[in-house]
Parts: structure tokens; C-alpha cells; sequence
């Protein structure tokens, strides 16, 4: 959510105000998360995939602990980045494969940073559980549109939170205003709850949760077969 939508001149003000502090102190919200991934990785780890890869931060940090990375991304732009920031690790693999074209039960990771709000939610669920192994696992960054108070006021605790931890995160001010993100945007169209009743329609027992910096995560593992 950008509060600087919001039609009120106080609200105005005040955002805009914090958009300019976070444009001298920036920092990525999906890299943030980077974290939390690595701190959640399945036992099994000889195939993992990020799907809508980027520039391959996470995949080259996943390189690390995955016996073959795979980075995918529709973006021609972002793969040529991606394939540069991972020229050095033999396991990884850069290319703009799709769900849908790779073989079932043979994933132990899969990984999706911003991305499944750009996707057929539903499809790429079905697609996800149909790849993980037993006991392979499915970890999401992801965004929500705001239709709830409870929605809008994590969006707010997030716009409040935001310049705290762009200080601690880049206390040295930049120049030179906003700079676009250099990653394909799109504004999601599912709530938090609507997207929560699709998880757990296709994924029972997934974990999603709420988290600061506009960004939810989903956690499910595929139970092991009979």
C-alpha cells in the first residue's frame, strides 16, 4: 500500500514526508527476507528453484546448500543479471522454464520473492505441489492488496517501521530521490484472506502469516507419501 494515495492532506504530508526519508535510506524488502528462507530449509536439499529469480540474490545464496539451484524468471533482463551473479557456482542454472514443464516430485525447495502475485495464484500452487518431493518445501514472500482494517493497519505499522529500519539498514543518506526498482512491478490483486483461503484450499495446513515491510510468508511442506 502507498499511503501517499491516501486523500487526506495530513496522511499527505506525513507520507510524503517518509518517502523522502526512505529515498536517503534505502533497502530491499525482498532481500530482507532472504533470511527467513535460509532459516527454513527443508532437510532434504538437492533441488531447489526460485521462481522469478531476479538479479539471483537468493539463488546464489541457496547455491550454498542445494546440491543443483535453478533460477527461473520471464524477464530476459533480470536472467542476464541473474547468470552474472551466479557465473562462478557450477550448480546453478539460469533459464525461463515454467512450472508446468518440469518433472513431478523431483523439488525439494521451491522459493517465490515477490513473484506469486504475478502469477495464476491458483495454477502455480497446484504446479507447486505437484513438483515438491516428500517432505520438500514451499517458502513465499509475498504482497497482499489491503481490503481489511486489519489489512491497512499492518500496512501502516510497515510505512511507520519502514524508516527505522532503513537506518539501521543504510544509516549513510543517499542522493538523487526514489530510484525504480529494476525488477518488473505489479500491484497485487488478492487480499491477504482471499489468498489465504486459496493456500489453503490447495496446500492444507500451510502457515501464512502477516509481516512488516508490506510483505507476507507462506510455509507448507509436502507431507511424506504412504
Amino acid at each position: 500500500m502507498d499511503i501517499r494515495l491516501v486523500e487526506h492532506p495530513v496522511v499527505r504530508r506525513v507520507a510524503d514526508g517518509l518517502h523522502a526519508f526512505n529515498s536517503r535510506h534505502p533497502w530491499s524488502h525482498n532481500d530482507h527476507f532472504h533470511g527467513w528462507i535460509l532459516a527454513n530449509l527443508p532437510a532434504q536439499r538437492r533441488t531447489a528453484i526460485d521462481v522469478g529469480c531476479g538479479q539471483g540474490g537468493l539463488v546464489a545464496r541457496l547455491a550454498a546448500q542445494f546440491t543443483h539451484v535453478i533460477g527461473t524468471d520471464a524477464d530476459a533482463a533480470m536472467r542476464a543479471a541473474a547468470s552474472r551473479r551466479c557465473a562462478g557456482l557450477a550448480n546453478v542454472t539460469i533459464d525461463d522454464s515454467q512450472l508446468g514443464q518440469l518433472v513431478d516430485g523431483t523439488v525439494d525447495l521451491i522459493t517465490m520473492v515477490a513473484v506469486l502475485h504475478h502469477l495464476d495464484a491458483e495454477q502455480a500452487l497446484l504446479d507447486v505441489k505437484r513438483l515438491l518431493a516428500p517432505g520438500g518445501r514451499f517458502l513465499v514472500v509475498g504482497l497482499a492488496a489491503p481490503a481489511s482494517i486489519r489489512d491497512t493497519a499492518w500496512d501502516f505499522a510497515s510505512a511507520a517501521t519502514n524508516p527505522l529500519i532503513g537506518l539501521i539498514k543504510h544509516p549513510r543518506p543517499v542522493s538523487g530521490g526514489a530510484v525504480a526498482p529494476p525488477f518488473p512491478v505489479r500491484d497485487p490483486q488478492l487480499s491477504f484472506d482471499q489468498l489465504h483461503a486459496l493456500v489453503q484450499g490447495v496446500m492444507p495446513g500451510a502457515q501464512m502469516r502477516r509481516r512488516l515491510a508490506f510483505r507476507h510468508t507462506i510455509s507448507w511442506t509436502n507431507p511424506a507419501r504412504p
